[in-house]
C-alpha cells in the first residue's frame, strides 16, 4: 500500500468530495484564519489538477500560486478569486447572524 502525505490524502477527499471542499473553505473563511485557508487551497489545488493545472486556468503563474498559498502567503483579492474561479469555486458574502 502507497503512503499518502496529508496534503495528497485531503486532495482525494476533496477531489471525491467536493461539497465537503467548500464546507470546509466557509468554515475556516467563518474562524478567520488565513494560514489553514491557505493551507486547504494548496491542497485544492492538487485535487484540481495540481499548481500548473490551476495556474493555467487562473492566468497566473506557478510562482505566483506558490508564493501565494504558502505558510505566509497573502494573495491579493483578484489572485484568489482567480484561483477560485479556476476551481469552479466563488467568494460569497453572507451575513453572520444568518
Amino acid at each position: 500500500m502507497k503512503d499518502f502525505s496529508h496534503d495528497n490524502f485531503m486532495a482525494e477527499v476533496f477531489k471525491n468530495d467536493p461539497a465537503y471542499a467548500i464546507e470546509l473553505l466557509n468554515s475556516i473563511l467563518a474562524d478567520g484564519e488565513q494560514a489553514e485557508l491557505m493551507i486547504a487551497l494548496r491542497q485544492m489545488t492538487k485535487a484540481f489538477g495540481g499548481v500548473r493545472s490551476v495556474a493555467d486556468t487562473a492566468n497566473l503563474n506557478n510562482t505566483q500560486i506558490y508564493r501565494m498559498l504558502s505558510e505566509n502567503g497573502n494573495p491579493a483579492f483578484s489572485s484568489l478569486n482567480s484561483i477560485l474561479r479556476a476551481m469552479g469555486l466563488r467568494l460569497a458574502i453572507q451575513s453572520i447572524n444568518a
